[in-house]
């Protein structure tokens, strides 16, 4: 059928680049990753030099194919969201691309949110309307590099900017687009009123595609380990791609990540919209929705807990092994001591990039690891909240399939399924991104995928929730839910304080 006999799903992270390489049965055969640093020149800045991750992706690439010395069926791109690059025609990067964690533009978004329009952008786009969506940042590119915003030719994503560098031709796939806040997702074309609030004409944005578009390159110098008859398809999000990669398309599943941030998903064959939660709606190809929610404080509210609240000079394997082995010895509830993980700001359901992190209730029993619990419990909470905007009573979540570095840890795995009540359900795939990526690949080229998809649920381990533990969550979530209400003011005023 194919001269090669494996396919590789490319994940454009933003921490890091990943390869998964799997063969015409959906068995991973190789991966490679190489990873990138963020930039944070100024508070609420977050960037990253588009060429480096370029480079990334010719090493992951490279070391696949040094590790098969064949070269590839296909290639599929997934891709990390609302990033944002100025080019020049010739695709050159002007400025660095401003991420999604980017909150420079929250004043802005604030704005539009309480503006006349905001919900009609909102309705037509299916894009939250916050920091870090394009559209947003747009704005604040013209209205604070007005010599930059004029000049640049393009506006494109990392993926795009890729793309380019493959092909020499300014394409975008319906699913990158329609996390822009630019792109209307039920006529699948530029949203004119979204674009002139921007300032934009739609000759500034790439040409839509299908997920399933592809190219061949011209010749096999532009990449190594790769050859003429190697078919690339632009693929889709990393959150599209997860949800396809855990087959939690279909009614009744949900998907939920925890890397970085986190987010729950649902598949949709119709938008989910929810104005005050500001759910989003993102295409999977041009007539499925992935439905849900994003939170920006996953593995990074973590990361701060074990390196600036405890100070810990290093970060291994062991220092997560101690931290969960502390977390068993506190019951569920932590002693009545609630975290909000605001640390980074908020995305859904507060849409709030002036909120901030805070331990509650703290009294003189409650020790070191009473904190190390409370701080996973409260970021749980937070996807829990989402989950509740996302699932419908004509659609009910009956199980989510995780995925994310957390699926390594068994009590936070535990600890998810206590406080969301919900069955979850773990696939033994490398990676769901990537994985989905390849599926959209499989797909493209008439690869029968069913059977794949069969035969990597049939080896799924299922975590139940502990029925005692979820009542006692249960009694704090509300409270949880309340905290962020009464305290806004109170962050408010800090943040205008400290900034």
């Amino acid at each position: 059928m194919f001269m090669q006999n494996y396919f590789v799903g490319i994940d454009l992270g933003t921490g890091s680049t990943k390869a998964v390489a799997v063969d015409l049965n959906g068995k991973t055969i190789a991966t490679a990753q190489s990873y990138y640093p963020t930039n944070n020149p100024k508070p609420g800045h977050s960037e990253q030099n588009p060429e480096i991750i370029w480079q990334a992706f010719v090493n992951c690439i490279s070391k696949i194919h040094t590790n098969l010395n064949q070269a590839p069926t296909a290639i599929s791109f997934s891709s990390a969201m609302h990033s944002i690059i100025p080019v020049n025609e010739n695709g050159n990067a002007l400025a660095d691309a401003m991420l999604w964690s980017d909150s420079r533009s929250g004043d802005i978004a604030q704005s539009i949110r309480q503006s006349a329009q905001g919900e009609d952008i909102y309705q037509h786009t299916g894009t939250a309307i916050y920091a870090m969506s394009p559209l947003c940042k747009l704005i604040w590119l013209r209205e604070n590099s007005g010599e930059l915003f004029n000049s640049a030719h393009k506006f494109i994503s990392v993926k795009e900017y890729v793309w380019f560098k493959l092909f020499g031709v300014f394409e975008v796939d319906y699913s990158i687009a329609s996390a822009m806040g630019l792109f209307d997702i039920l006529e699948l074309k530029w949203y004119d009123k979204a674009c002139a609030l921007a300032g934009v004409d739609v000759s500034r944005l790439s040409t839509p595609v299908n997920t399933n578009h592809k190219r061949y390159v011209a010749s096999a110098d532009i990449l190594p380990g790769i050859d003429t008859q190697t078919a690339f398809i632009i693929g889709a999000s990393d959150g599209c791609c997860a949800n396809l990669g855990g087959n939690a398309v279909r009614s009744g599943v949900g998907a939920l990540t925890i890397g970085t941030s986190g987010a729950v998903r649902v598949g949709s064959k119709v938008p989910v919209y929810n104005y005050d939660a500001m759910t989003f709606n993102y295409l999977l190809n041009a007539h499925t929705f992935i439905c849900g929610g994003a939170v920006n404080n996953g593995g990074a509210a973590v990361n701060w807990l074990l390196k600036d609240f405890l100070k810990l000079e290093q970060v291994i394997d062991e220092t997560y092994k101690y931290l969960f082995k502390a977390i068993d010895t506190v019951k569920p509830g932590s002693d009545g001591l609630v975290f909000l993980p605001y640390l980074y700001g908020e995305r859904a359901p507060v849409w709030d990039a002036k909120s901030s992190g805070a331990f509650v209730n703290i009294n003189y029993k409650h020790q070191q690891q009473h904190f190390l619990r409370a701080a996973l419990e409260g970021i749980c909470f937070a996807l829990n909240d989402v989950l509740n905007a996302v699932e419908t009573p004509d659609q009910p979540i009956e199980e989510i399939v995780i995925s994310g570095g957390f699926i390594s840890s068994p009590t936070w795995v535990q600890l998810l399924a206590d406080i969301t009540g919900k069955k979850l359900v773990l696939l033994q795939s490398d990676d769901a991104s990537a994985i989905g990526a390849i599926y959209l690949a499989m797909e493209a080229l008439d690869v029968d995928i069913k059977e794949i998809m069969n035969n990597e649920a049939a080896g799924r381990v299922v975590i139940e929730p502990n029925v005692e533990a979820h009542a006692t969550y249960s009694k704090i979530f509300p409270i949880y839910k309340k905290l962020y209400s009464d305290l806004k003011l109170s962050m408010h005023q800090l943040h205008s304080l400290n900034n």
